[in-house]
């Protein structure tokens, strides 16, 4: 089976704009961004996506969670409020089958999304 995007950008073998990395996750920002801000947050681990999570997956989705959250405060999101996002298949809007959470923020979010 292929790498999906996200892991070849994990592996370096394709670039993106950083902002957060350490052993369990990597922040980069979104190619096609959706508002001022649009990061992407996704763990190194494969995991395709929430609903194929596992028990053992526990302590990472958290980390993930935890980080997502600071780097939107590194960001400055936290002032005036953002949104973290998580699609699970296609009728969600999921384009690459790797776990990851869209951080939004720089603009007024309506409601309801979608």
């Amino acid at each position: 089976m292929s790498k999906t995007i996200f892991e070849r950008i994990i592996a370096r073998e394709l670039p993106a704009t950083i902002v957060y990395e350490d052993e369990l996750v990597l922040a980069f920002r979104d190619i096609n961004p959706q508002a001022p801000t649009h990061v992407l947050i996704i763990p190194k681990k494969p995991i395709p996506r929430i609903a194929e999570a596992q028990a053992e997956d526990q302590a990472l989705l958290g980390h993930l969670l935890l980080k997502a959250a600071e780097v939107a405060r590194q960001l400055g999101l936290d002032r005036t409020g953002f949104r973290l996002v998580f699609n699970n298949g296609r009728d969600a809007g999921e384009a690459v089958p790797h776990l990851h959470c869209h951080i939004l923020g720089g603009r007024r979010m309506g409601w309801p999304p979608g």
